[in-house]
């Protein structure tokens, strides 16, 4: 069974709560936690550019990461929304199974 941690950002807390509940609805992630405000420092038509923004970290089954990063950014208020996919090598069985048991 392999297990991915997805990471998103959101441009507000009522835009990461949306996503992450979608995606939980929909099976397509476990969980997701919604972590508080953060600021992302980064460029953007060729200017730095300096913004409050929420992250996301959700997990799912391997086999749905492609899925649920194309739902994230079909949802997602941005242009190109930031949203990368990690392997997640090792865990608490039990916690791993519950991903994979409440995944779709």
């Amino acid at each position: 069974m392999s297990t991915k941690l997805l990471y998103a950002t959101a441009e507000s807390q009522e835009e990461a709560e949306k996503i992450a509940t979608i995606l939980v609805e929909e099976r397509l992630v476990a969980c997701a936690n919604i972590l508080g405000p953060s600021t992302s420092i980064y460029r953007w038509e060729d200017k730095v550019t300096k913004e409050n923004e929420v992250v996301i970290i959700l997990k799912t089954k391997a086999d749905l990461a492609e899925q649920a990063i194309a739902r994230i950014v079909e949802l997602h208020s941005y242009e190109c929304p930031a949203v990368v996919a990690l392997d997640i090598e090792k865990g608490n069985p039990e916690f791993l199974m519950w991903i994979n048991k409440n995944t779709s």
